[in-house]
C-alpha cells in the first residue's frame, strides 16, 4: 500500500506504560476525520461519522490485543523526544 501516512496518527503497539483507551479513540477520530474529510460532521452526517469512530477503535483494541512481538516495549518519553527531533529537523524554526 502507498501513500502517505497521517500524520495525526500515532503508533499505539508496544508501549511502555501501555495504550490507554483515550489514546485508542483519539486515534480512530483522527482515521474517520482523514477519510471523511470532516473535522466535525454535519447533523446529518453525526450519526454514522461516531459510529465508524467507535468501530475502528473497537477493531483497533482488538487488533492491539492480538499483536505479539519479541522487541522490547517502546518508552514513551523516549519516542516523544525522537518525534520531536524529527519535527526539528523537518521544520526548521
Amino acid at each position: 500500500m502507498g501513500g502517505v501516512m497521517c500524520r495525526n496518527i500515532k503508533t499505539l503497539f508496544n508501549f511502555e506504560p501501555p495504550v490507554t483507551d483515550d489514546e485508542v479513540q483519539a486515534a480512530a477520530l483522527q482515521f474517520v476525520r482523514k477519510i471523511s474529510g470532516f473535522n466535525k460532521p454535519s447533523k446529518a452526517n453525526e450519526a454514522r461519522f461516531f459510529a465508524a469512530v467507535e468501530a475502528i477503535a473497537a477493531a483497533s483494541r482488538e487488533l492491539l490485543g492480538a499483536l505479539e512481538t519479541n522487541a522490547p516495549p517502546r518508552d514513551r518519553l523516549v519516542e516523544a523526544n525522537k518525534a520531536r527531533e524529527r519535527s526539528t529537523r523537518r521544520f526548521p524554526r
